[in-house]
């Protein structure tokens, strides 16, 4: 019967991170620095209206789109942080970022488009855009500081095009785009007939200055994907939002109502906690990440490791070139021979081969033992 499989299902691959993840993850006396996981506990008074939810039985059905409460919170929320003006048939509340990505891919793409991409990238797209009958189109950023510009963009702009995806705070590389790269790319692309999806996870990750978004200023072309995972350290309560303009959102909520009616009525409820009352929840995150950041970022440097240095998020992507082997491979010997697990830079496209992706998601004293290993594997290697 697997020859009535769908093809399109059957040609794509577990995503390479939790591949590696799960090859590795039984090895005895493992640091791994793998998974992109707040290591903070969802905040209590997060936790509290989560709880409360469920003593008060308030466990149905909610409208497809969300609460209308949680969905009002969502827009000031964004109108606060980031200048972002959005009314509550314009956010749809969805199961994680990662469904909200699904259901907007499957609202705009159809069998022949394309999809820009930068390369290296999270790996989370490009199945999706295949599954869609649509082509994804990768642009080569590693001598840009992993920076997709209008620049990079602009040859690779056909009749085709029907979206280009802007990923940043980036996974894996952390490095975010200034306003000057943002209006380059608002030049580049205002009134043309290409969709922006804008995946800003991330936004409150931003160690610089505050996150920037593209919709500021191209308002009905972009989707923008949010949520709470890595913000609020809410990875299992699955809430992500998906704001656009009513004329989009409106097809988009067809797609979420089919797929999934509506995220889980106690998570609402813990989101509209954290939206609210935990509005700068992750400021203290993001001060802690922040200095986990630049200790390892130093200890990489020092290793002798080619690494732009991260502006966001909570990753490091540091060229391994001189080693003379595969991502993969030096990913396998580092655990076989020093117990660190990395995730291969092959698992972010083919742009991604010749580096290796860290989280620093984790205690200082995780990070500070596993980078003394690969340290000293590192030396022994050279």
């Amino acid at each position: 019967m697997e020859h009535l499989i769908h093809s399109r299902v059957k040609n794509i691959e577990i995503s390479g991170i939790r591949k590696f993840f799960n090859m590795v993850a039984d090895r005895p006396n493992l640091v791994s620095l793998t998974i992109g996981q707040p290591d903070f506990p969802t905040p209590e008074h997060v936790k509290e209206a989560g709880k409360a939810a469920i003593d008060n039985n308030f466990t149905t059905y909610t409208h497809n789109a969300g609460l209308a409460e949680v969905r009002q919170a969502a827009c000031q929320f964004v109108r606060e942080k980031y200048g972002l003006d959005y009314d509550e048939q314009e956010v749809i509340v969805t199961i994680g970022a990662s469904q909200a990505i699904d259901i907007a891919f499957r609202t705009i793409l159809e069998e022949g488009v394309e999809v820009i991409l930068p390369g290296p990238v999270y790996p989370g797209y490009e199945p999706i855009i295949r599954m869609c009958g649509a082509t994804p189109v990768y642009v080569d950023t590693r001598h840009n500081g992993f920076r997709l510009s209008a620049a990079l963009i602009e040859p690779y702009i056909t009749e085709r095009t029907r979206c280009i995806v802007l990923p940043y705070p980036s996974n894996p590389t952390g490095v975010t785009l200034s306003e000057q790269e943002l209006l380059e790319l608002v030049r580049l692309l205002k009134d043309k007939p290409i969709w922006i999806l804008s995946d800003e996870i991330y936004s409150e990750l931003v160690y610089a200055d505050r996150h920037r978004s593209i919709a500021a200023w191209l308002r009905n072309q972009t989707i923008v994907i949010n949520g709470l995972s890595k913000s609020h350290s809410m990875t299992g309560w699955r809430i992500g939002f998906l704001f656009a303009p009513e004329f989009l959102t409106k097809h988009m909520l067809k797609v979420h109502q089919y797929s999934v009616s509506c995220a889980s009525s106690v998570s609402q409820k813990a989101a509209l906690a954290a939206l609210t009352d935990g509005k700068n929840d992750a400021d203290n995150m993001r001060k802690q990440y922040k200095a986990r950041m630049e200790y390892a970022y130093e200890r990489l440097v020092s290793m002798g490791l080619g690494i732009e240095k991260p502006t966001g998020a909570f990753y490091l992507f540091p060229s391994i070139h001189s080693f003379g082997l595969s991502s993969f491979d030096f990913a396998l010997d580092l655990v076989d021979k020093a117990g660190v697990a990395v995730v291969p830079g092959s698992a972010f496209s083919s742009y991604g081969e010749g580096y290796v992706r860290l989280s620093y998601a984790y205690s200082f004293e995780t990070l500070k033992e596993g980078l003394d290993r690969m340290e000293k594997y590192i030396q022994q290697k050279r």
